[in-house]
């Protein structure tokens, strides 16, 4: 029988801006420290870690976590783009689930630079070559910087659809906004209005202004996840329990489709999702709290739709009636999410796994949704792959 799936732990430091953090050793062992400590045990308790970034070099996940412990044990180093998180947390479920291991680290971290995002080498194909000709045909604008034209081109595709408005995407931002001011470790903690943001710099014409992206950021978190067996034997209280997760790829409506939506992963959302709830026994309706990747304000209104939050083409009323807030029907990145919080791409699949956390054990301080017994995550990242969790309090 599979093992239940207990988050026994986690930890997370303040994201900061490039240049601002410490090296992503020193981040990576201290939210590694701060989940073991959440959990009451010792790295040598340990038997497995998967460790996630992007941007850095082969086995830097030995580095990070040699100046916690050297005990010996395998150490598995991915990277999966924006969704390298949750992809270090999908594999460490696995383990323990299957019985693998009785206690497995999910560890993410990325030290960024100032910028858009750019392909490191150039000498050879692009794993974004499909994408980018896409793009092309779809979007244009062949110098505006590509995560832009991306998920730009899927706002713009929900523009043309269903006439949803500029302004929508504002309110989404400044939902955000509202959201952080609450979470110290926020990289933005400043509220800012509809107006701000629709006054700011455009990165898109008509499509989005720069306040609509999420900002290069460093940091780093983790997730200790433990069996039945081991809780028992450690003391750990079974409070948090992983209920289902499911992670997808490309299919061919992924280009076949020719729409910017699907480019960005709208299908593999979906499916991840339905999956997701299929596994749990519920639906949509009995989710309390979500934490979904909102890279851009015109992706979280898009994964409303795809998480069935709202019906397809429901994104814009959902944002108007206030649907996606306290007080509404589902609070989405009550941690201010990547476009306040920050996204620093390795670390952000396991900062949701801590938001989340928090929330179910009732100790989110003034973020806390009240009631919170299921909660939704959703971390996507382009090439592609989409990780869908799915937990509950116990």
């Amino acid at each position: 029988m599979p093992s239940k799936v207990i988050v026994a732990g986690v930890g997370m430091i303040p994201f900061t801006k490039p240049g601002a953090s410490q090296p992503y050793d020193a981040m990576a062992a201290a939210a590694t420290r701060a989940a073991l400590v959440d959990a009451g045990i010792d790295y040598a308790d340990v038997a497995q870690a998967v460790v996630g970034y992007v941007y850095g070099d082969s086995t830097a996940g030995q580095k990070a976590l040699y100046g916690v412990g050297m005990t010996g044990i395998p150490v598995i180093n991915v990277n999966n783009n924006c969704s390298t998180g949750s992809t270090a947390l999908y594999l460490a479920r696995q383990a323990v689930e299957t019985g693998a291991v009785d206690c497995a680290l999910a560890l993410g971290f990325e030290q960024m630079a100032p910028g858009a995002l750019t392909a490191k080498f150039t000498d050879r194909p692009t794993p974004f070559d499909a994408f980018d000709r896409e793009t092309d045909a779809l979007v244009g604008q062949p110098d505006v910087p590509l995560a832009i034209r991306y998920f730009g081109g899927a706002g713009l595709s929900h523009m043309r659809k269903y006439g949803t408005k500029l302004e929508t995407f504002a309110r989404v931002r400044a939902k955000a906004s509202r959201h952080a001011v609450n979470n110290p470790l926020a990289l933005f903690r400043r509220e800012v209005s509809v107006d701000e943001v629709m006054a700011a710099p455009m990165l898109m014409p008509g499509v989005m202004t720069r306040l609509m992206a999420c900002p290069p950021t460093c940091g780093a978190a983790a997730a200790i996840l433990v069996s039945e067996a081991f809780a028992r034997r450690h003391g750990i209280a079974e409070r948090v329990v992983i209920a289902a997760q499911a992670m997808t790829t490309d299919t061919p409506s992924t280009f076949d489709a020719h729409d910017m939506m699907q480019l960005v992963g709208y299908d593999m959302a979906k499916a991840a999702a339905q999956q997701v709830y299929a596994a749990a026994g519920i639906g949509p309706e009995g989710v309390d709290v979500v934490e979904l990747h909102d890279c851009f304000a015109q992706n979280e209104l898009i994964t409303y739709e795809a998480l069935g939050l709202c019906p397809e083409g429901g994104g814009e009323k959902f944002v108007v009636d206030g649907d996606n807030s306290y007080g509404g029907r589902y609070v989405t990145n009550p941690s201010g999410g990547l476009l306040s919080k920050g996204h620093p791409l390795g670390a952000t699949g396991l900062a949701q796994c801590f938001e989340l956390t928090q929330q179910l054990r009732g100790t989110a301080g003034r973020r806390q949704v009240e009631g919170a017994r299921v909660a939704l995550q959703h971390n996507l990242g382009l090439g592609g792959a989409c990780v869908v969790t799915l937990y509950r309090a116990t």
